[in-house]
């Protein structure tokens, strides 16, 4: 049986994804802040998924996250779903600190620790690294300048990741997952949400997601659409 974990499965689309998985047969290890709705999904597969409480941004997140991995009996796959921030044209210090700690921080916690694990562990079958970063990272954006540059990071860490794992000959696939606007809770609070360029539901962006994982694509654009959006950010 397969194994994943999952990061940040509390809701939208990493507790989509989690149960979609565990529907496909997977063995599924959830973690967010929030245990009671990591029991949501484990009451409903209760022999396929194990349930912990992670908060990235705090000191023992890595060593939670090991633990979850021997809960689980071992990880195939990591898809990192954590992430908060977005509009704060403001510059409310609080929001700006809260996004490095998750989307930076905590990020880097957690795949450094599953690098460490491949290294160990992944010398047959590959192991995988997945993150949700976002289309945001294609530029600094003024509304949102934690958010994008955090998500630029996310880009530029997975690279150096991909490099070191090559270099290093850890068996190791590394997936970029990069979604434009997706109607989830990060969203909910948006006035200008229902404005948003190109806004997806959850039901048409989660199997995409899926596949981008179960076919290890080093990049994958969520959809077409966001890898033109992409490209015209870029040349702006």
């Amino acid at each position: 049986m397969k194994k994943i974990i999952i990061i940040g499965a509390s809701s939208g689309m990493g507790m989509r994804v989690a149960m979609d998985f565990a529907r496909m047969g997977w063995r599924v290890g959830v973690a967010a802040r929030r245990l009671d709705r990591l029991q949501e999904i484990k009451a409903q597969f209760p022999d396929r998924v194990e349930a912990m409480a992670i908060d990235v941004a705090a000191p023992d997140a890595a060593r939670r996250f090991e633990s979850l991995i021997e809960l689980i009996d071992g990880m195939d796959v990591l898809l990192y779903a954590a992430g908060t921030g977005w509009r704060n044209p403001s510059l409310d210090p609080a929001v700006e600190a809260r996004t490095i700690d998750v989307n930076v921080r905590g990020f880097t916690a957690i795949v450094t620790s599953a690098c460490r694990y491949f290294a160990r562990t992944a010398n047959r079958t590959p192991g995988q690294i997945a993150v949700i970063t976002s289309v945001a990272g294609a530029r600094g954006l003024g509304i949102s300048p934690a958010y994008s540059a955090s998500k630029r990071y996310q880009w530029n860490y997975l690279d150096a990741i991909d490099q070191l794992a090559h270099a290093s000959r850890i068996n190791v696939d590394i997936t970029d997952i990069r979604p434009g606007f997706v109607d989830t809770a990060l969203l909910a609070d948006d006035p200008r949400k229902d404005s948003l360029p190109m806004l997806m539901s959850i039901d048409y962006a989660a199997p995409l997601i899926e596949k981008a994982v179960l076919r290890r694509r080093r990049v994958a654009y969520i959809d077409s659409r966001c890898a033109v959006m992409t490209a015209l950010m870029r040349a702006v």
